[in-house]
């Protein structure tokens, strides 16, 4: 079936997909570890041997220019999104596929099971207004409260400090390089590709808070 979405140079988009039967696509944090990697790897010109890399921090790898921009991520147990911005003719669908292809073989091999990883082909939304653009950056690095308090989106949410103290523990997602942590994943972001929504870390920490306490949010996935 052809994809409603045509991906367009300097557009922006929200990208996501999930597990066959909603199930778990990472199981421990191996699989998070590797995928995350897998962010950096497969966003380049340059082919890769994961085996001869996996050893390497992400600044030392040459892999050559980027074909998409990524300006946030998380990973969920059964789902993942992306914000990105296509810098090149195609990036989208190359960056996508070599991604999904890489992680799906990996993930097979290592729990003992064939057949497709993921439902289909990955979701897109194309981001055509300012506002939604900002909103996907509370959107995307809140998705982690849910582990602890499901019901918080409809119930507000039941402790506050709690929330984000446990978002300041989750490695599998960009709210720590954007809270002002200084880590090697860092690298997977193109931030000068995105709106300067945030002055600093402070501004990120007290939109997160806001979207927190006041925000109202409508799911994807």
């Amino acid at each position: 079936m052809e994809r409603k979405i045509i991906f367009a140079v300097g557009e922006y988009y929200h990208l996501y997909n999930r597990g066959v039967e909603k199930r778990k696509t990472f199981m421990r944090h191996a699989d998070s570890a590797r995928f995350i990697r897998l962010l950096y790897l497969a966003n380049g010109t340059e082919p890769y041997k994961y085996e001869r890399l996996k050893e390497k921090a992400l600044t030392e790898i040459d892999r050559g220019k980027a074909i998409v921009a990524i300006g946030a991520y998380v990973l969920m147990p059964n789902h993942f999104h992306l914000l990105a911005r296509e810098i090149v003719d195609g990036g989208i669908s190359t960056f996508m596929e070599k991604l999904a292809t890489g992680y799906s073989s990996y993930f097979n091999k290592r729990h003992e099971r064939v057949g497709p990883l993921f439902q289909g082909r990955f979701k897109a939304q194309h981001i055509g207004r300012d506002e939604h653009l900002k909103y996907l950056y509370a959107y995307i690095h809140l998705n982690p409260v849910k582990l602890i308090d499901p019901k918080w989106k409809e119930k507000k949410i039941f402790n506050q400090k709690k929330a984000e103290a446990y978002l300041n523990t989750y490695t599998y997602s960009s709210f720590l390089d954007y809270g002002g942590e200084k880590r090697e994943e860092a690298a997977i972001l193109t931030k000068g590709e995105f709106p300067d929504y945030f002055t600093d870390h402070l501004g990120f920490k007290d939109f997160i808070k806001d979207w927190l306490a006041y925000g109202e949010f409508d799911e994807p996935v």
